[in-house]
């Protein structure tokens, strides 16, 4: 017998051997653009695997704590969905306290948040617009923002990067109006005699100085260049400066201007004057008082619709609003991150996914503490494709060469809508994670993490792709 085992060896070998090959490391296309960008075997993570069954097609450095830059958005919209439904939603309350009559307001009024992570600018003038329906017109007070239900962050908008009016630095508010930004628009005016600054919303208590000096010479170079400068001394100050030709096009650049509380107020007071009514206090921040009665209570768009947006375009202040709600629909209040990160944990828990690794962070990624593994990525993806909410998760998730941050991604591949993934990166990583379905019908959980210097600029996109086309080949 034993004599039987040795003669079949070499055949068994060369039967198992490159199998076990492709189950452990990179086919022999994708290990071939890993070399040709030069990129180090260690610094990437390959994770393939059968939705259904399991099934393991490629698992190199798959148990290796990576930083997943924005593919961590993954999980707290996962767990968000799963933990509060589709339907749920956030409210956004105004009360009055004092005598209302006739129109006219004798005290102040409040605008409680309520998490909303949306409020657009049109969906605040909604809001305002059923204010001024309730006959109100008159505020003979202040208006007060209660933003209590979230704790004060911690941090800084700038502590990332240093760039704090950067939009994709926005921190978390219980009353954050269209994301705390502005978009400023640099035209020439009708006549080509000078250069002007538009700002929309522009909120009635931000003060904009126009110092750009216009040229009559071609569009390009330095005079087509300007600056948006916040100065320390004054946080409702901005100045645009620079050099401008009056033959430039519009061109146009969104910013974060002043506190959220101060945007919400500024872009309330604008509304609200535009539509007739008149408000002879100023600002204040304060909790609503039990005495004030309600007057307005808006609806969120719901968390199906949340998320989505937040994967499609990979909103950081979005992401960590979820983990925010998380912990106050716990009941603790004021709601913080750690918080929330801890409900996170828990209900991993429940779900049978213990990931030792993971470092949650802020839950959207723009972080160089958050970790996880490709391995944890691929379980978080498979639990997902089998959990009762699997259509609204899946419709969250950029599709290949149509939408989202995949819009201009993978269009040369057959049939690109077949990649369903949430991209990531920043300084140094490039990273994809999501669904791939093959030539043959099947599913696939496809996890991609490089974490190398200069990831960022070309030579992870690449190994993704070169992958994912194999993918889809199976």
């Amino acid at each position: 017998m034993t004599r039987l085992v040795v003669s079949f060896l070499p055949a068994l070998l060369v039967t198992l051997l490159p199998c076990t090959a492709l189950a452990n490391g990179l086919p022999e296309q994708p290990r071939a653009v890993v070399k040709q960008q030069l990129v180090p075997d260690e610094a990437v993570t390959v994770v393939v695997r059968d939705v259904v069954t399991g099934e393991s097609l490629v698992d190199m450095n798959a148990e290796v704590p990576r930083t997943p830059a924005s593919v961590m958005k993954l999980l707290p919209t996962y767990a968000a969905l799963d933990v509060l439904g589709p339907a749920y939603t956030w409210r956004t309350r105004a009360f009055a306290e004092g005598t209302l009559s006739r129109g006219v307001l004798k005290g102040n009024l409040y605008l409680q948040g309520g998490g909303d992570p949306l409020m657009t600018i049109e969906r605040w003038w909604r809001f305002v617009t059923d204010l001024r329906q309730t006959g109100l017109k008159v505020i003979e007070g202040d208006v007060i923002i209660d933003d209590t239900l979230f704790a004060p962050p911690t941090e800084d908008p700038g502590d990332f990067d240093g760039r704090p009016h950067r939009t994709y630095n926005v921190l978390p508010d219980a009353l954050l109006v269209n994301l705390q930004s502005s978009e400023f628009l640099v035209r020439p005016s009708d006549d080509k005699q000078s250069v002007e600054v538009a700002v929309d919303p522009f909120p009635a208590n931000l003060k904009v100085e126009n110092r750009i000096t216009p040229v009559a010479a071609r569009c390009a170079g330095r005079n087509r260049s300007f600056n948006i400068q916040h100065p320390s001394d004054d946080p409702t100050r901005v100045v645009v400066s620079g050099t401008v030709s009056v033959q430039c096009p519009q061109q146009a650049v969104r910013r974060v201007v002043l506190t959220p509380a101060e945007f919400a107020y500024g872009t309330f007071r604008q509304l609200w004057e535009q539509q007739g009514g008149t408000i002879k206090g100023g600002l204040q921040r304060a909790p609503v008082p039990p005495t004030a009665k309600e007057l307005v209570s808006q609806e969120s768009l719901t968390l199906a619709e949340i998320i989505r947006v937040t994967n499609k375009f990979s909103s950081n202040v979005m992401a960590r609003t979820l983990v925010l709600t998380l912990d106050m629909e716990q009941g603790n209040l004021p709601a913080t991150q750690a918080g929330g990160e801890a409900v996170i944990l828990d209900w991993l828990k429940t779900k049978g996914l213990e990931l030792p690794e993971l470092v949650i962070a802020n839950g959207s990624g723009l972080s160089r503490e958050a970790r996880v593994s490709g391995d944890s990525l691929a379980r978080i993806l498979q639990a997902a494709w089998k959990s009762r909410f699997a259509p609204e998760f899946l419709a969250t998730l950029p599709l290949g060469g149509l939408d989202g941050t995949l819009r201009k991604r993978f269009e040369r591949l057959n049939d690109p809508s077949r990649v369903r993934m949430k991209t990531g990166t920043l300084n140094g990583v490039s990273s994809i994670a999501g669904y791939v379905t093959g030539d043959s019908g099947r599913t696939y959980a496809v996890v991609i993490m490089v974490n190398t210097r200069g990831a960022q600029y070309g030579s992870g996109e690449k190994i993704q792709g070169s992958v994912i086309e194999w993918v889809m080949g199976q």
